[in-house]
């Protein structure tokens, strides 16, 4: 499923995200970018040892990567370039900032992407798995996100994917991508 928006396409995918080609997948991270469950464990198991390298080199400079921050290493061995890390919220019922800090790390990590120069980019359903967040609400954030910052920066990408590991979350997502995407644009 997918839609030409300002001349970048904005996709759903029903899949692994780690095998995606793309200029950058962008990592579900927790803040000490070690790994862990979900996607962050799939990525940085796929992608090798660098992948890792990079982040304890980040962390060591940096300190751990607040809620709504981005990153980014190399692909290692994954089929894509770079992987952007991201931080999504731990949802808490909607009233501790979830939504604003859910957006913040879709925004954060296009303009990384942005400043990088990198055209393509994957996206996971970021806070939607151990960190609790309702799928249909963070689905019409990642899509209004999306819809947003290309209108804010056309032409900076050509092509925008939300890549969903199961079904039932690909479902979810495309019936909030007719109600956002199809037939919001105009």
């Amino acid at each position: 499923m997918e839609h030409v928006f300002k001349g970048t396409t904005i996709a759903l995918v029903q899949g692994d995200i780690t095998t995606v080609e793309a200029d950058a997948i962008v990592n579900a991270a927790n803040s000490s970018l070690m790994g862990g469950g979900g996607v962050d464990g799939a990525i940085h198991r796929k992608g090798g040892p660098t992948i890792l390298d990079e982040c304890r080199d980040y962390v060591a400079a940096h300190g751990s990567l607040p809620t709504g921050e981005a990153m980014i290493t190399t692909g290692g061995d994954l089929p894509a370039s770079h992987v952007i890390h991201t931080v999504g919220p731990v949802y808490q019922g909607g009233k501790h900032g979830e939504f604003v800090k859910l957006e913040r790390a879709y925004t954060q990590s296009l303009l990384l992407a942005k400043e990088h120069g990198l055209k393509t980019v994957a996206f996971p359903s970021i806070s939607t798995g151990a960190y609790r967040f309702p799928i249909d609400e963070a689905a019409y954030v990642a899509l209004n996100t999306l819809k947003r910052v290309i209108a804010e920066h056309e032409g900076a990408f050509d092509r925008l994917s939300m890549v969903l590991f199961s079904q039932a979350d690909f479902d979810v997502y495309a019936a909030t991508f007719d109600e956002v995407i199809t037939t919001m644009m105009g």
